[in-house]
């Protein structure tokens, strides 16, 4: 990996690390807040490649709808739904207020 995608990927995860129990980044809001505010897809693909049993907080990171991004019928898709249940945050037919529920610091 070159060291400037390590940096990015390093920003975002620290950016990640952040987002508080109880509320939900979108894709573009974290890629913003890693320095990257055109890095939504590469948010995306990050999450898709954290290493197995990590400790960072990527079920707090949904699409711009207030959507959570995984087919519904898949098991990413419920675990997510069970974390976020865990971390306070009402689901309601797969939509999330982020009105509410939203991290914009």
């Amino acid at each position: 990996m070159h060291n400037a995608q390590q940096e990015r990927k390093a920003a975002i995860f620290a950016a990640l690390s952040q987002i508080p129990k109880g509320k939900v980044i979108t894709y573009g809001n974290l890629a913003k807040l890693a320095g990257l505010p055109k890095g939504a897809r590469l948010v995306g693909r990050l999450m898709c490649e954290l290493p197995e049993g990590s400790n960072l907080p990527w079920h707090r990171v949904i699409n711009a709808l207030g959507r959570l991004s995984m087919p519904v019928d898949s098991a990413g898709y419920c675990e997510q739904l069970e974390r976020l249940k865990k971390d306070g945050i009402e689901v309601n037919n797969g939509k999330i207020k982020l009105s509410i529920y939203g991290y914009n610091p």
